[in-house]
């Protein structure tokens, strides 16, 4: 009733043996008499033991699924060719003579890799037949039976359909249905046409518009150069006018001075100046009287200096003298006076011309945007013109 002669099961037994191991181990270790310095040369011949067993037992299996290298054979597959037959056929012979194959099933590999490749071989020879069979015999032009393959058969027995006139089709023969266009083709050629036609003229304009800009420009352009020059032409006459003044003004000054220094010459050297400057210097100046002459009256320091307190003052013809050179220099100053305001004058029309020319040119350049303005719309309308007829 009770089977009580079975194996004990793997998993329990491992962990006994592996405690009784430990336990025969430590008990080698801990042995005092047989224990001995350096590794555990028994333990390690144990390990190799059973490292030659287990690969002896694999390499038994494998033998035994015939794992082992062929010799003399090839991968499994389907190949057409006649060759690797006969070379698969003539190691079959020499292996089966020689029996060093190994296993049984490396004999089976190789049966089953001839088998596949006759196979395929008889599998290849029939197709090629059949197809040699339908190029010689069933050709299209032969057939009389209808096919179901070709679904456009009976629309190619009739004509297209040329229009509502055409004399194949009746009245009823519904060929002609809401949404077809016969003229397609020639609509989208004048479509095409068409929009080449506006792109080309698209092209045009914007080549046109650029041209325009150009010449804005270069307009703009040399109506700035002609301010710029203009301006600098001012600026060079302003300057020379400038120097001019400066250099009448210096003449003047110099004119002037020759006048004054030879309406009073300096008094003569004489040996009574001398004997006086003699007793000036030893008994600290003469008795001076008020004098008409200025000679006596001057200054020993200074020669250009006149001492109030010994000068009666200045003749009627000294003054009449010095009156007419104010007068002289007063119509002097009122010529100059006179030409710096024609000069100015002068320059306050050079302005207005050139504000006029700067006023021309704007309102010639106003003219010239609105006639290309005016052409560009006429030149818009015609166009639109043309859209529109075609």
């Amino acid at each position: 009733m009770y089977q009580v002669d079975l194996p004990p099961d793997p998993k329990e037994v491992a962990p006994t043996e592996a405690r009784n191991q430990e336990k025969e181990r430590q008990s080698r270790f801990f042995n005092v008499r047989t224990r001995v310095m350096g590794v555990d040369l028994e333990a390690l011949n144990n390990q190799v033991e059973e490292r030659k067993l287990q690969e002896a037992t694999e390499r038994s299996k494998k033998a035994a699924y015939g794992k082992k290298p062929k010799a003399g054979g090839q991968p499994r597959g389907k190949s057409k060719d006649l060759s690797g037959l006969r070379q698969g056929s003539s190691a079959l012979e020499c292996s089966l003579k020689s029996g060093g194959c190994g296993t049984n099933q490396v004999q089976y590999d190789l049966v089953a890799q001839m088998l596949e490749k006759e196979e395929a071989e008889r599998t290849r020879r029939l197709a090629k037949k059949v197809q040699n069979f339908r190029e010689q015999r069933q050709q299209l032009r032969n057939r009389r039976e209808f096919d179901f393959w070709d679904s456009n058969q009976l629309w190619r027995e009739f004509p297209a359909y040329l229009g509502d006139n055409a004399p194949y089709y009746g009245q009823a023969s519904l060929q002609c249905f809401s949404g077809e266009d016969l003229e397609r083709a020639a609509c989208l050629r004048m479509q095409q046409e068409q929009f080449q036609y506006s792109l080309e003229r698209q092209l045009q304009e914007q080549q046109q518009a650029r041209v325009d800009e150009n010449c804005t420009d270069m307009l703009d352009d040399q109506l700035r150069l002609a301010v710029d020059m203009r301006a600098a032409q001012l600026a060079k006459l302003e300057e020379s006018c400038r120097i001019a003044m400066i250099a009448a003004t210096a003449n003047a000054n110099k004119a002037q001075i020759g006048e004054s220094r030879a309406m009073s010459p300096p008094p003569p050297v004489t040996e009574s100046s001398l004997r006086l400057g003699i007793q000036t210097l030893t008994f600290g100046g003469p008795t001076r009287q008020l004098s008409w002459l200025s000679g006596s009256a001057v200054s020993i320091s200074d020669n250009r200096r006149v001492l109030p307190y010994c000068w009666k003052g200045m003749t009627p013809e000294q003054r009449a003298t010095i009156k007419k050179v104010q007068e002289t220099q007063h119509h002097e100053k009122e010529a100059q006076r006179q030409a710096e305001q024609a000069l100015d004058a002068k320059w306050e029309s050079q302005a207005i011309n050139l504000a006029q020319a700067a006023m021309e040119l704007e309102e010639q350049e106003k003219e010239l945007c609105a006639e290309f303005r005016r052409g560009l719309g006429s030149f818009n309308q015609q166009l639109a013109k043309e859209q529109k007829a075609q």
